[in-house]
C-alpha cells in the first residue's frame, strides 16, 4: 500500500560474483533517463566467504535505506 505523498522509486543494482583475485577496477555504472540527463550507480565490491558476503550486503542494504529516512 503507497502512502499518500510517498513517491513511487525504483531501486537499481546489479550483481556478479568473480573469483577476487581477477578483479582489477571497479567504476560507475551509467543509467540513462527519460529526460535525456545522464546517472550514475556507484559500485561496491564485497569480499570473502558465502556467509560473509551475504553479511556485508545486508548491513549495506540496512545503511542504504539510512540515508534516506524520508521513505
Amino acid at each position: 500500500m503507497k502512502e499518500s505523498g510517498m513517491a513511487n522509486l525504483t531501486l537499481v543494482y546489479g550483481m556478479r560474483l568473480l573469483p577476487a583475485d581477477e578483479v582489477a577496477s571497479v567504476g560507475e555504472a551509467p543509467i540513462a533517463l527519460k529526460n535525456g540527463h545522464e546517472a550514475h550507480v556507484t559500485m561496491h565490491v564485497l569480499e570473502g566467504s558465502r556467509e560473509a558476503i551475504e553479511a556485508q550486503l545486508r548491513l549495506s542494504i540496512d545503511a542504504f535505506f539510512d540515508f534516506y529516512p524520508e521513505i
